[in-house]
């Protein structure tokens, strides 16, 4: 395995040579500057702001794929959810089922997952969104109060400790110090039934800072029973104590209803995509409530020019009222604390720099399900008590072999215990623990104008979820075992008059990938360990800064992700592809943006070839090409107004399939396994902010 992954390595140092795409185009005007960019790169664009400039540059040590998409890259648009905040970031899947629930992955992470998320770290602040066992919702995350969002891929997550296959994102909350405005107004709203508003402010009271934002939204939904309400609220408060020494309090709120269409037959979803089913609406009224709040005491510590501090503690609650087939009724606690130790300095003459930390998390879930009866709690079936902790110990350091080479290695010890309690039925209580090592070592190089090539060899190890290992009512826990994976990369990243590109390589060899299939509708999956399995794709993103049209700067975004995912001489299904990710998912989009303030951007959104919906490959979904156009207009220095069309010629196709073992064999219930994507929409807002 490690001879075919160096091979991987060595055939792909051809990346190398984009670092010398020429400049091709025409001048440009200075305002292509002020088009936002989701690429880190080693020479920093200084038009943007200091908070993302100082991320950009922190993540530009990394020796691998990693990206910052700071908030204005969706500020003038109705993003609500993961589609919306991510899409230009190739190799991250965010596909829209309805309303703010998404399906998500980051090179193949939590493949078969029809809901929540697995595999990958979540977190605000730093503050894992996930519960102590690894599962997680995306629900609770308010893009409105987000100043930038820090995207770390498979193991280059390594700064928070994760060692999941998929990496970590993490959005960071804007402070009254970034914010960039005093007071903010926001009101938006548009097809199916959708408003939304935003209020906020801002301030810098000498040593003092704060941010609070509260927002409310509500859509009745593009299909039958997709109504989702939400109430958010956020509160940033800091203090400095001196240069590079600051204490942090932040709280997080919410209170979301949101109704659940349902998947589709493939028939259905191509012809007669808003409906629902009678299970899903008005039988059983499918949805998902969720109150919660989460709060955290984090700081940041220079002790002096090479060493700096920084960690925190956090406290988070959540309600989850889950009507599907069944009753779910859940309460969840977790807390935690971590702290991380960034230093530099030289040794036998040569420079390093290192970071070392550490992470812990406990959580329990007091599990309750019922039998559903129009919505509301029958007869209960479950009662149970779900307790974890985890621990992550973690280092990664980078020696200067030459003022351009950097070697780097590092890795991280994992613990984890699961710990089951069943009060209906004490023979199912059950514990284990989980712990593992997972190294890593990498090059990075960086010539003198900011262009890198980078490399890195990193193990994965993901432990079971409760949502695994709890299936069936058995005496013991379900015998699933833990996914380890080595992941090969290689790729450049850098800025040039005109070009700013970000391109790498990669391949994950898999022992014991947890996959997801169908049960029957809504019910969740069932999860077992596939023998081997390989994760191999091309993550390429371009910005093309192409000149001026009279007074109009034109810039072009692409990303396109080659995401090559099957099985490796398995007993059952031989060497067949996994399905969900598309193989080849392109997004492109040309800006233009005037002098006087006008921005137009029209985008494509492509997924060239079908889609397996089955382990077996009999099943495709069809791939689609869908058309938006956005404009925006700066009326002055304080109001912004923004219309958004999304498919605008109203294209039928599937944004997205839930896994099933063999299509032609399954219960013909099971074969709704398709989620249509939303028809035509336009939607209109303004931003009102002052100083």
């Amino acid at each position: 395995m490690k001879t075919r992954i160096f091979a991987l390595c060595l055939s792909a140092s051809g990346l190398a040579l984009c670092a010398a795409l020429p400049a091709f185009a025409a001048p440009i005007a200075s305002d292509a500057d002020d088009i936002p960019t989701v690429i880190v790169t080693g020479r920093l664009n200084p038009e943007d702001p200091s908070a993302v400039r100082d991320t950009r540059a922190k993540l530009s040590r990394t020796p691998g794929a990693v990206s910052v998409v700071a908030s204005e890259t969706y500020s003038n648009s109705y993003a609500v959810g993961m589609y919306d905040t991510l899409k230009n970031v190739s190799g991250v899947f965010a596909q829209k089922k309805f309303g703010e629930d998404s399906r998500f992955s980051i090179r193949g992470s939590g493949i078969g997952n029809s809901a929540h998320n697995r595999g990958s770290w979540l977190s605000i602040d730093g503050v894992p969104v996930n519960q102590a066992d690894g599962s997680g919702d995306y629900q609770e995350i308010d893009p409105l109060s987000a100043r930038y969002i820090e995207v770390y891929k498979g193991g280059n997550a390594l700064r928070f400790g994760g060692a999941q296959l998929g990496g970590a994102v993490n959005y960071v909350t804007t402070s009254g110090r970034n914010a960039g405005y005093r007071t903010l107004v926001r009101l938006e709203g548009g097809s199916f039934g959708t408003t939304r508003g935003q209020i906020a402010y801002a301030d810098v009271i000498g040593d003092y800072d704060l941010y609070l934002s509260a927002s409310t939204v509500h859509a009745d939904g593009w299909r039958d029973n997709s109504e989702q309400n939400g109430k958010r609220v956020t509160l940033n408060i800091g203090r400095r104590f001196g240069e590079g020494r600051s204490l942090r309090f932040i709280f997080q709120g919410n209170d979301l209803d949101q109704r659940i269409a349902g998947a589709l037959t493939l028939q259905q979803a191509l012809t007669t995509p808003r409906v629902t089913t009678a299970a899903n609406y008005p039988l059983l009224r499918y949805g998902r409530n969720v109150k919660s709040a989460r709060s955290t005491v984090q700081g940041d510590w220079q002790i002096n020019d090479n060493w700096r501090v920084e960690g925190g503690v956090y406290a988070a609650w959540k309600q989850l009222i889950h009507p599907i087939s069944i009753y779910i009724d859940q309460q969840y606690q977790n807390y935690g604390a971590f702290a991380r130790l960034d230093g530099q300095g030289t040794v036998g003459g040569k420079r390093y720099d290192v970071f070392a930390g550490v992470n812990y998390r406990s959580g329990n879930i007091d599990a309750h399900t019922f039998a559903n009866s129009n919505g509301l709690p029958g007869t209960m079936s479950g009662n149970a008590v779900q307790n974890a902790q985890s621990w992550d110990v973690f280092a990664e350091g980078r020696l200067f072999v030459t003022e351009q080479l950097a070697l780097i290695a590092g890795g991280s010890y994992g613990w984890t215990r699961r710990d089951y309690v069943n009060y209906l039925n004490t023979a199912n209580n059950a514990d284990k623990d989980f712990d593992w090592f997972a190294p890593r070592v990498g090059l990075l190089w960086q010539n003198a104008g900011g262009q890198q090539v980078f490399a890195n060899i990193t193990k994965s190890v993901e432990a079971p979820t409760y949502g695994a290992l709890v299936q069936t009512p058995l005496p013991q826990f379900t015998s699933v075992r833990p996914q380890e994976a080595v992941t090969a990369e290689i790729g450049t990243r850098g800025r040039s008059q005109h070009l700013t590109w970000d391109v790498a390589l990669y391949r994950a060899e898999i022992d014991g990938e947890m996959l997801n299939f169908i049960v029957s509708p809504d019910i969740p999956a069932a999860t077992f360990n596939a023998q081997n399995t390989i994760h191999q794709g091309l993550e390429a993103a371009l910005d093309w800064r192409i000149g001026s049209i009279g007074n109009w700067a034109v810039m072009a975004r692409q990303t396109y992700t080659w995401s090559d995912f099957k099985f490796d001489h398995d007993k059952t299904y031989g060497n067949g592809r996994l399905p969900i990710i598309p193989e080849h998912y392109y997004r492109g989009e040309l800006a233009f943006s005037s002098k006087s303030g006008w921005r137009i951007t029209p985008s494509v959104e492509w997924t060239p070839s079908d889609v397996w919906v089955d382990y077996a490959n009999t099943q495709k979904a069809p791939g689609f090409t869908v058309w938006n156009l956005s404009a925006s207009k700066k009326i002055n220095d304080g109001l912004e107004v923004f219309v958004e069309g999304r498919n605008l010629d109203d294209t039928r196709y599937v944004s997205s399939v839930t896994a099933v073992t063999d299509f032609t064999r399954v219960a013909a219930s099971s074969r709704s396994a398709f989620w249509p994507g939303e028809g035509r929409a336009v939607f209109i807002g303004f931003k009102l902010t002052g100083q």
